[in-house]
């Protein structure tokens, strides 16, 4: 959410402490007449929760630390313009990962190009001899886009350099001795995500070269080697690789520890566009290999997707957030290269999902990660409705006079008894605007349908088709978690092995929910929904 003033100050940076107090760059707006296009804009399409640029186009997260009981959170962003241009690198910092405070910009284009996605570690060993002494210093890795070599058609636009931070990620500095890496001859060489191998004590960068992975070693965050390559014969290629994230993580049910390799790309998505895809493999401090029953199963998916929705792209997890909190965080882009650029907002563009809890699940012989919504979502729940054991042979209905409004809220429900019907899902307001979404069972396939969810015409790749994604779990139950925004949906199947995440544009708020089955027998076990409230 924007627009939020964080009140924990014991441990901050004084410059972040005087930013929040006087209110600078906050976010807040001055008040609009109800009739003017930006306050039916903010009325009608800015999230309630998830993260928006105050003004301006934004996209990739990227460079995210946590730090002193802080999330922060860079982006790309470009404050001159709604759509892509000389990019930057926006900033805001949370306690909680829904209350956002926006900050001045980071780091900034110049002579050497722009600043494009990357990321941040904080070097609590000053392994880089960047620290002033008083505090460790956080190291950020960014592609360095050449847009005069770009437009002279010449092949080494992209190099790797690196800015520090000696304030908490306040201030930054680039370093002298920029680039770090050079370009090898790729015209696609980007965005770097750095991790601790602490197993090898060793600084590991993985980075998006084109149709490939290319992996780094440093001892100091300023001189890198390579170490190899990895997958211009695996997973999906309809596109261009980008925005890679590299980590370890334990697997939920064996205790063993397995690597997972994030890897974004454009286009190619399974529903056209912009996707991520991942591996789970080992790493021996050089090479990424797949495990064995993982690739077994690629070969017959050709892809795993952290998300089959439309609109989630170039996520990359937080760095630093600390054993004792057990979580590995990640965040994407809500919204697509197809039409990111034509969403009908005019004085912002674009907004991040909401944070999810990655794990890493063994189902057969084969891993794969689950999603969650982040737990901080429980904590602003307030109204809430409870069903169970519902039979389903006629509609379910929700209205929203008196009880959870259907604009920011989070629904959960089971439903049992499934066997081969399609549960569908409707979302309406009386301005006609739906939203459908739900599984057809008999086709093993999860579906959303955004085509009437209000305007579309502004793309016509928007709400073309109906969005489908595979359902793997052969059980006769259901779990569904439903959190919703405004303008938006995300959607965890089965525990989460499934997402879908899409954007609409309603011209009202959605008032109804109903659920209905085309065969008998459906049951919903329990239903919740809650609505959410914020600051």
């Amino acid at each position: 959410m924007k627009n939020t003033v964080i009140t924990k100050t014991a441990a901050l940076p004084v410059l972040l402490f005087l930013l929040i107090a006087c209110g600078q760059n906050s976010g807040k707006k001055e008040a609009s007449a109800p009739d003017s296009p930006v306050a039916g804009e903010e009325e009608h399409y800015r999230p309630n929760f998830h993260f928006t640029p105050e003004e301006k186009w934004m996209n990739d997260p990227n460079g995210m630390f946590y730090y002193n009981g802080y999330y922060h959170l860079f982006f790309q962003h470009y404050p001159d313009s709604t759509v892509w241009g000389p990019m930057h690198w926006g900033h805001a910092v949370s306690t909680d990962l829904l209350n956002w405070k926006e900050l001045p910009i980071a780091l900034y284009p110049g002579e050497e190009g722009y600043i494009f996605s990357g990321s941040a570690v904080v070097d609590h060993d000053n392994t880089s001899g960047l620290s002033d002494g008083r505090t460790p210093p956080v190291v950020a890795m960014y592609t360095i886009h050449d847009p005069k070599k770009r437009d002279n058609d010449q092949i080494d636009v992209e190099t790797q350099g690196i800015a520090y931070s000696t304030d908490e990620g306040m201030t930054w500095t680039k370093y002298a001795n920029n680039p770090v890496i050079e370009n090898p001859g790729i015209r696609d060489f980007r965005d770097p995500k750095v991790v601790r191998d602490t197993l090898r004590n060793q600084w590991v960068m993985v980075l998006a070269a084109q149709d490939r992975a290319k992996f780094y070693r440093s001892d100091n965050l300023k001189d890198w080697e390579f170490l190899s390559d990895f997958g211009t014969d695996t997973g999906a290629h309809g596109g261009v690789w980008e925005c890679p994230d590299f980590f370890p993580m334990t697997v939920e049910e064996t205790g063993e520890t397995k690597w997972v390799l994030i890897q974004s790309l454009n286009p190619g998505g399974p529903n056209g566009g912009s996707a991520t895809q991942y591996f789970v493999g080992d790493f021996d401090g050089t090479t990424f290999t797949p495990d064995p029953g993982f690739e077994a199963e690629l070969n017959k998916r050709k892809a795993f997707w952290i998300d089959y929705g439309r609109d989630n792209y170039a996520g990359v997890t937080w760095s630093g957030v600390p054993d004792s909190n057990g979580r590995k965080l990640f965040i994407g882009w809500m919204s697509n290269w197809e039409y990111a650029q034509q969403v009908p907002t005019t004085t912002w563009r674009s907004a991040m999902t909401l944070p999810r809890e990655l794990q890493l699940i063994k189902s057969g012989t084969t891993y794969q990660l689950s999603s969650r919504p982040i737990r901080e979502l429980k904590d602003f729940r307030t109204k809430a409705i409870k069903k169970q054991d519902i039979a389903l042979d006629s509609p379910f209905v929700y209205h929203t006079e008196d009880g959870p409004v259907l604009n920011n809220t989070e629904i959960a429900l089971n439903l049992k008894g499934i066997g081969k019907s399609t549960c569908t899902f409707r979302l309406y307001n009386a301005k006609g605007d739906t939203l459908s979404f739900g599984l057809n069972n008999a086709k093993r396939e999860f579906f959303i349908n955004r085509a009437k969810a209000g305007q579309t015409d502004f793309s016509e790749k928007f709400a073309g088709k109906t969005a489908v994604a595979p359902r793997f779990s052969t059980s006769d139950a259901l779990d569904i978690h439903i959190v919703l925004d405004k303008t938006s949906i995300e959607i965890f199947y089965d525990n989460g092995t499934v997402v879908m995440t899409e954007i609409f544009f309603p011209e009202a708020p959605f008032e109804t929910l109903s659920l209905t089955t085309d065969t008998s027998g459906v049951t919903a076990k329990a239903i919740a929904i809650h609505e959410l409230k914020f600051n």
